[in-house]
């Protein structure tokens, strides 16, 4: 990871990332598009700007601390995605996909923040799910902690239009809160366990699961399954991806993600 401090601003070099890739594909919801190649959004209520591309990136008034602290992290800058596609690169479907969505890297998000995020995206679309939080987050000042949804109603969460799913936000939101279902638990649990005690939460079935658990608790093992990667499976991986990448395979959905529903799609 290089950076440098310029000013109040980080210039972070980093040729494995494309905003676009990151910011704009269904990962995360409190992201929007100021500019070409520019964004403005939050992590755990910490604001940024970010802008770039081609391995140059300026983020706007953050501290050093915060950057090395929240947005290293939150970008998984850490990790070496060159070698996960050298990786990746020895299934020719993957190869593809890799090449299509160079700058892919998974966000490594607040654990409570992803798992409203994905309840609010059952049979939903990007534009909705950004508007439900933006409404939430704007009547509270901030993203509101489990203790501060738990005694909501779905009369009192009306202002969301968020429908049916307002129910199960305030399920999550009790069962966090009482430690029914611990998140600290579930970061230290191994992926199956984990996936279980998520599911005890009305309206989080195995796909949600492992959207959060791939975000929000960095288990690299969950692979959620849309429409999307249903055609991905079907048509390339009827006996499932090659074993080799279990340990990432949460990683490699993210390109397949993107290569099926952007390029393929297009396709056809």
């Amino acid at each position: 990871m290089k950076y440098e401090v310029s000013g109040k601003d980080i210039i972070l070099f980093e040729d494995d990332l494309e905003l676009d890739d990151v910011l704009d594909t269904g990962q995360a919801f409190r992201w929007n598009r100021t500019g070409e190649n520019a964004y403005f959004g939050y992590c755990l209520d910490r604001p940024l700007s970010i802008s770039g591309t081609k391995g140059r990136f300026l983020l706007k008034d953050t501290s050093e601390e915060d950057f090395l602290n929240v947005w290293a992290p939150y970008f998984d800058l850490d990790t070496d995605y060159s070698a996960l596609r050298e990786l990746y690169s020895k299934d020719p479907t993957l190869k593809a996909a890799c090449g299509f969505s160079r700058g892919i890297r998974l966000l490594r998000q607040d654990g409570w923040e992803s798992l409203v995020s994905f309840i609010f995206s059952s049979n939903n679309n990007i534009t909705r799910i950004k508007g439900i939080i933006a409404r939430l987050a704007e009547h509270y000042g901030h993203f509101p902690t489990p203790e501060e949804l738990s005694g909501e109603t779905v009369e009192s969460l009306g202002y969301l239009r968020s429908g049916f799913r307002a129910r199960y936000i305030i399920d999550a939101a009790q069962k966090v809160a009482s430690k029914e279902v611990d998140l600290g638990l579930i970061k230290e649990l191994p992926y199956e366990q984990a996936k279980s005690e998520l599911m005890k939460i009305t309206g989080v079935g195995p796909k949600v699961a492992d959207c959060v658990l791939l975000s929000g608790f960095s288990k690299t093992e969950a692979f959620p399954v849309d429409v999307w990667i249903k055609r991905v499976m079907a048509e390339y991986y009827p006996d499932g991806l090659p074993e080799e990448f279990y340990q990432t395979r949460g990683i490699a959905q993210l390109y397949l993600f993107n290569y099926i529903r952007k390029f393929k799609g297009e396709e056809k």
